[in-house]
């Protein structure tokens, strides 16, 4: 292991840490500027910022709506019944709750690696050394989680229009999506916003219509009757098991955070995408889950899987609303996994930057100014998860990762609040510190008690394999917010 060596700012540079990996790679200087279209390091620009306030919502609400609305509501309805909707509001609470925090950190820190680099910056090394690997792979099981429902939908649409395969294209179909995507973030992150909001516009306009019509439908406008059936038709205690199976859901405003070195004008767009986008799709969610538990009971809804939605478009308006679901869903999936795999390629680009990983993985394709390299590293891991095609294990591994990083958020603007660093200048102040982040954090960590005992065993691994790496690869590191 290198001995530990302290640096010193030269000429007015900042310093990002001190120490040296195995390799006797250092942690790269801060940029020497944050502006609102780059950040520049020695006069190069490192990331161009090309995602303004419309993109940011687009990866939010882009990569929520997906797994919410077109993967989730037949097992969330077969675990809780009607009462999946509350399980849906815990989750936005929740999710309210940490981007509160997340915004005013965002705002202060406008780097790649989001929760990473709060954590790293106001906790220490080894706590974000944890939460930047658990991040990192918690992103890869999210990518491979929406990449197996984009395979269910697609296949969904050969059984429509009749189409008889000798064996299930769904894992075949989630691996070729997932080449395409990588291929795409390399091709610049400009373009995979373009296409994220395109998306996402087209998605949510169908979805309006739809939900409109259905939650009119339920209430008798068209004289339909409801399925009737008990809100609680097991208990309560499901509720709070499906809160914690449907909290991918909510994944996407961290992933916001993860890209902070790409938004335009952070200081006012990341708090608004962030917050914005975790209220949007709560919404859309809970009249999600009446609207499908009218149509159908609870069992018949569980029987329909993955693509429970299509079945339910077509009860309401026959086969024209079971292939614009169908189409909905292939949209809203694609557009999960894109912001996913986009995201988990800056959380490998931040931890090399600050030598927890190999320096190559931060390295910027010339030609398209991307970190190609870090979207490698991402898209590798979610193929051979895509193959395992585990739905429920994948979406709550991704869960539990997620919310270890979301209870630390809150932990990190307390303890930076208390200890009022001079580089701590947010634009952005969250209302009712300390109250509210710390009922963020218990609520966060208090979730993961209600996951199923395999997903808690494999983040628990992820967790104890990311110190470990830490200690061995980077352990004389030290890293410092200085900006």
């Amino acid at each position: 292991m290198a001995d530990r060596d302290v640096e010193v700012p030269i000429d007015g540079e900042q310093v990002a840490g001190t120490g040296a990996n195995v390799e006797g790679a250092r942690p790269e200087d801060e940029p020497d500027a944050i502006t609102e279209s780059a950040t520049v390091h020695d006069d190069d620009v490192e990331l161009e910022r090309t995602i303004g306030l419309a993109g940011g919502l687009a990866i939010g609400i882009g990569t929520m709506i997906g797994a919410g609305i077109f993967v989730f509501p037949g097992l969330a309805a077969g675990n809780a019944g009607p009462a999946a909707a509350i399980s849906f509001a815990i989750g936005g609470v929740i999710a309210l709750l940490v981007a509160l925090p997340a915004s005013e950190l965002a705002t202060a820190m406008p780097r790649s690696g989001g929760g990473y680099y709060f954590v790293s910056r106001s906790m220490g090394t080894g706590y974000g050394a944890i939460v930047g690997l658990g991040l990192w792979l918690g992103l890869v099981f999210a990518s491979a989680f929406y990449l197996v429902g984009l395979g269910h939908y697609a296949a969904a649409v050969f059984a429509e229009i009749g189409v008889a395969l000798p064996v299930s294209p769904v894992i075949p179909l989630g691996l070729l999506f997932g080449v395409l995507l990588t291929a795409l973030s390399i091709g610049g992150t400009e373009n995979t916003a373009k296409i994220q909001n395109a998306v996402v516009g087209i998605l949510l306009v169908i979805l309006t219509v739809f939900l409109s019509y259905g939650a009119l439908d339920a209430v008798g406008v068209f004289g339909r009757e409801t399925v009737p059936e008990a809100f609680f038709p097991r208990g309560y205690l499901p509720v709070l098991t499906t809160a914690a199976l449907v909290f991918t859901s909510y994944l996407g405003f961290a992933q916001v955070a993860t890209v902070a070195g790409d938004i335009q004008k952070p200081s006012r767009n990341l708090p608004l995408a962030m917050v914005g986008s975790v209220i949007v799709v709560t919404v859309f969610y809970v009249a999600t889950i009446f609207v499908a538990t009218s149509a159908f009971g609870a069992a018949e809804l569980e029987a329909f899987g993955e693509t429970a939605m299509v079945e339910v478009a077509r009860e309401f308006v026959g086969l024209p609303g079971a292939v614009a679901i169908l189409f909905a869903g292939l949209l809203a999936t694609f557009s999960s996994a894109n912001a996913s795999i986009l995201s988990a390629s800056r959380t490998v680009y931040a931890l090399s930057r600050d030598a927890l990983l190999p320096r190559k993985a931060s390295v910027i394709n010339l030609r398209y100014g991307t970190p190609h390299v870090a979207l490698l590293a991402a898209g590798g891991p979610i193929l051979i998860l895509v193959a395992t095609g585990q739905v429920e294990v994948l979406a709550e591994v991704a869960s539990f990762l997620h919310l270890i990083m979301y209870g630390l958020i809150c932990v990190a603007v307390i303890v930076l609040r208390r200890q009022s660093p001079s580089w701590y200048e947010p634009t952005y102040h969250m209302p009712g510190v300390p109250v509210l982040p710390i009922v963020g954090a218990v609520a966060s960590f208090g979730l993961i008690v209600f996951m199923q005992p395999a997903s808690i065993v494999i983040g628990v691994g992820v967790m104890i394999l990311s110190y470990l790496w830490y200690r061995y690869y980077a352990g004389t590191v030290e890293l410092k917010g200085d900006f």
